[in-house]
């Protein structure tokens, strides 16, 4: 792998950190801008918005830039709004600046996918995407924790700090090895990369990823009251419990890297059987403390290989597309981890306790099984391939 690509995913490690901190932080922000702790959770569903309706909006923006300076304005814009959040001592600037660190973090990540597959030969973009997505696992394994004891130990502003002085080296980094690019008509090249979209296969791809990322997320959102509440288990192992299932992740990521370029059926066969299993014996099991422990590293390395791998065939799919597949991937993933959570929250809410998240994320990969079953089938056989 070129060294540029290891620079995006320290890039995107701390964007993961950003987008993903704020569950540990929102009670002390809360307390510090004097609003409702609901109100300060909206800073989260800010962030998700603004990464779907960023990652295509952000890339169409930026198809008139080199990629190397679309990459630059995208990660300094995404530093400057993170020292203005931290800085600021009004909820409402807060909030703004929230949904602009999101369209930032959305318009890198789609150039940066887009970027580090146009880095590869055209059989390796499976382990090109695996690095980026590493860096959002490195996340949930390292950066969210730490910016969690941060906010204990110096105040929410401070985790805030951390994400713009860890972005600062990417920055420069950037600018020594990404390759500036060359520059194409904006609005001919848009028409012409839209028009992938009408590929059924590319279509089945992102609902696909879409569910299993909801899925995921699902459950990742409300580990910590299900550790705390159902496992029986001290707070004190809610930080434990996180690690494992981002190690898992970036096992799976790992995992999946080449395999997804030389053999994705396996790896979505396999994993896509295994996965709904798994959240039901998970929810089935989640009294049981040692359970907890294997299944959450099993599930999260299940969730990330096969979300992985098919975002690797969104972007075989999109090869019409070079600048925006990237850009449909992350709205997918993004559209899953908004949606994945207020199902969850909505089971949980209607009082059917902390398992009910279990039970839907192992619905929603039936249905994403139920989906590339009936596509497979289809006399186009748009399944991913």
């Amino acid at each position: 792998m070129p060294f540029a690509i290891y620079v995006l995913g320290l890039a995107v490690f701390a964007q993961g950190t950003s987008e993903f901190m704020l569950s540990g932080l929102v009670p002390d922000i809360a307390a510090d801008l004097n609003v409702s702790v609901p109100a300060a959770g909206a800073l989260t569903s800010a962030f998700a918005a603004g990464m779907i309706v960023g990652a295509p909006l952000m890339a169409l923006l930026s198809l008139r830039w080199p990629r190397r300076r679309a990459l630059l304005v995208f990660l300094v814009a995404f530093v400057l709004v993170h020292v203005a959040g931290a800085v600021t001592t009004d909820f409402a600037v807060l909030l703004v600046t929230r949904v602009l660190g999101a369209l930032a973090n959305a318009g890198f990540l789609a150039v940066g996918i887009a970027t580090a597959a146009g880095m590869v030969p055209p059989d390796a973009k499976g382990r090109a995407t695996s690095v980026l997505l590493g860096g959002i696992t490195l996340a949930c394994v390292a950066g969210v924790p730490a910016g969690a004891v941060l906010g204990q130990a110096f105040g929410w502003r401070s985790a805030f700090w951390a994400v713009a002085l860890i972005s600062l080296p990417a920055v420069l980094a950037v600018v020594r090895s990404v390759p500036e690019g060359g520059r194409e008509t904006a609005v001919p090249r848009a028409r012409r990369e839209l028009r992938t979209l009408r590929d059924p296969r590319l279509l089945v791809a992102l609902a696909l990823g879409a569910l299993v990322n909801a899925a995921t997320f699902c459950t990742f959102t409300y580990l910590s009251p299900l550790v705390t509440e159902v496992s029986g288990l001290s707070e004190g192992w809610v930080p434990v419990i996180l690690a494992l299932f981002g190690l898992g992740s970036f096992a799976g990521v790992s995992a999946a890297g080449r395999l997804s370029d030389t053999r994705p059926m396996p790896v979505l066969l396999a994993g896509g059987l295994a996965l709904p299993v798994g959240w039901a014996l998970f929810a089935y099991a989640a009294a049981v403390p040692v359970a907890v422990f294997v299944l959450a590293f099993v599930q999260g390395a299940l969730s990330f290989a096969v979300g992985s791998t098919l975002i690797a065939r969104v972007l075989y799919a999109a090869a019409g597309a070079p600048s925006l597949g990237g850009s449909f991937a992350t709205a997918a993933l993004n559209v899953g981890a908004a949606a994945g959570p207020a199902l969850g929250g909505a089971v949980i809410a209607a009082g059917l306790g902390y398992r009910s998240s279990l039970w839907v994320s192992a619905l929603l990969v039936v249905v994403a099984l139920a989906v590339a079953g009936l596509a497979y089938r289809s006399p186009a056989s748009v399944a991913p391939r």
